[in-house]
């Protein structure tokens, strides 16, 4: 006798876990999407958007949810009200990302940053009952990233910084985030690599010392990616980086740079990019 699987009519958060596993599971369900960078709500034969405010918990009980999928500290946040054991007492079940579980207060999991959406996806595939498919899609993000290693420019890797955002003080990746294995898989160093951290406030003069030969910069929200450059190449504290002055910036999506399969396409891309940087 088949276990009955939970019935998912929708889920919020980043989808792109939930679409590999989903659609192979109860497509009858429209199964709702909600992604982080903005509640946006897609089907499987549609979409439309619920909310242009990150995810909260009216949103989430408005639509009706069963079943919520994101991140701690960014779907997931004790200040905004909306957490697993809120959710709980509610009778909606949640799945967090094992990438940002690394400092999940009192329940911390640590893993490589690409080994975790290949965890998410072969445990979402055993909640919908598609391991199968999870195995298959798992082992084909496996084999482009040993295709990328392979490709890897020879010589001493390239340093890079990663710039999010931060202006008196830079935001960037430690070691405990996604662009830190893209940064490395490709055949670069990412600067902050010493940093147990995940996404992380660091100094100008830090950057300045690190000496970076490419900057990649997060593109999302309200600053576009060209306001980034242009502050960066005006202020005094990274004018005269070498990558600046060189001009080599690499421009990552953000739904490339969060934990999920599209961390393979941000490799890829990074990695022709850095390929060509080194000649």
């Amino acid at each position: 006798m088949q276990r009955a699987l939970p019935d998912i009519r929708h889920a919020a958060d980043r989808g792109d876990v939930l679409v590999v596993c989903a659609s192979g599971a109860r497509s009858e369900n429209a199964c709702r999407i909600l992604a982080e960078n903005g509640v946006t709500v897609a089907t499987l034969t549609g979409g439309n958007m619920l909310s242009d405010d990150l995810l909260n918990k009216e949103v989430v009980v408005e639509a009706k949810s069963d079943f919520v999928v994101a991140g701690w500290n960014s779907g997931f946040e004790d200040e905004r009200g909306i957490t697993p054991e809120i959710l709980d007492k509610l009778g909606i079940q949640s799945f967090m990302h094992t990438e940002s579980c690394f400092n999940y207060p009192g329940h911390p999991e640590k893993m490589s940053p690409f080994e975790a959406p290949y965890s998410d996806l072969e445990r979402l595939g055993k909640i919908f009952q598609v391991e199968k498919k999870a195995t298959e899609v798992v082992g084909g993000l496996k084999k482009r990233v040993a295709e990328v290693e392979a490709k890897a420019p020879d010589g001493d890797p390239v340093p890079v910084f990663l710039y999010d955002s931060g202006t008196d003080q830079p935001f960037t990746a430690g070691n405990q985030v996604p662009p830190n294995d893209i940064i490395e898989t490709a055949g670069g160093k990412n600067v902050f690599d010493s940093l147990d951290e995940r996404w992380t406030q660091v100094n100008w003069e830090s950057v300045a010392e690190s000496e970076p030969e490419v900057v990649i910069i997060l593109d999302y929200g309200d600053l576009p990616a060209a306001k980034k450059i242009d502050f960066l190449k005006k202020s005094p504290h990274t004018r005269e980086l070498p990558a600046v002055k060189k001009n080599n910036f690499f421009v990552l999506d953000y739904n490339e740079g969060i934990s999920g399969p599209r961390n393979i396409d941000g490799l890829e891309k990074f990695a022709t990019y850095l390929r060509e940087v080194k000649g």
